[in-house]
This record gives C-alpha cells, structure tokens and sequence, in this order.
C-alpha cells in the first residue's frame, strides 16, 4: 500500500535538520503528518547552518491555522540588524482537511500535536509532526527497559560474531 504525499517518510532526497528524540520518549506517537513550514530568508540560511532545535516545541491551532511554537532557529550571522527573532511563532502549512483532522483529534480525544523532526525535501523545509498521547511514568520506565534491553542483545550479537 503507497502512502499519500502528504505522509512524512525518510526518502534519499531528504537531509535532517533536526530531530526531537525527547518525542517518542515522552509521548505515544499515534499518526504522523508532513507539513511546509513559513519562513523568512533568514532562517532559510540559518537551517543550513545548523543549531536548531525543537525540544519543548509544539504546535497549536489558533484562528483555524496550525502554528509551530517554541521552536528554536538561532539568528544567521550575517545578516546583522535584518535577522529574524529565533523563537517567535511559525505558521504550519497543511490542506485544509488535513488542518480538520488534526483539530478533531485534540479537542475529542485529547491528543496534542508535536512536531518529531525538521528536514530540507529538495530545498523546501519541512516539518514532521505527530498526533500523540502523553505517556504514563510507567510507560516511560517500560520505554528505558525496552531500549536497554535491545542494546543488550545487540552487544551479545557483537560480540558474537566477534
């Protein structure tokens, strides 16, 4: 079964900007959605640079536009007084009924939207995002157990074939 366009996916085009690892540690990940982001030029040439970050960063619905906030774009050296403010609001770019779902989702089952990574798909940049569930202390501690055992039996593969 293809996916639809609009599902993110690691293709041999895309190249990472950055990535939210604390997402899947702190939430359930449900459906995941690929999104343009609005930017001025100077965060365009600030991605390439690199030193963004989306940790703490979500994303909200307000006057029926998706808004990434909170994350971080540091300033462009070069560009001096014209630089853009590095943690204002950034507005999400998604069809209209993918923006419908997406609202449906959180205000019914109570769900909040987290963006999972941001990448360069030829030279726009998008930005993945994900429907989720935040996870239980519990569920948290299975998460560690779970990723220490995996690299227990990839160490014991190791060393086995050593």
């Amino acid at each position: 079964m293809a996916k639809s366009p609009t599902r993110a996916g690691n293709r041999p085009g895309d190249r990472d900007i950055t990535r939210n690892r604390n997402a899947a540690f702190r939430y359930e990940l449900l459906d995941t959605f690929e999104c343009g982001v609005a930017l001025v030029g100077t965060e365009v040439k600030s991605l390439r640079d690199g030193g963004s970050h989306l940790r703490d960063s979500y994303a909200i619905l307000r006057g029926g536009e998706l808004w990434l906030v909170g994350a971080h774009i540091p300033p462009y050296g070069a560009a001096h007084r014209f630089n853009h403010p590095p943690d204002r609001d950034r507005k999400l770019l998604l069809h209209r009924r993918e923006i419908d779902k997406i609202a449906g989702q959180t205000t019914t089952k109570g769900l909040t939207v987290v963006p999972t990574r941001m990448y360069f798909k030829e030279s726009n940049v998008k930005v993945e995002i994900a429907l989720a569930r935040g996870k239980d202390r519990f569920d948290k501690r299975q998460t560690i157990k779970n990723r220490d055992l995996d690299r227990d039996a990839a160490r014991e593969v190791r060393d086995a074939r050593r």
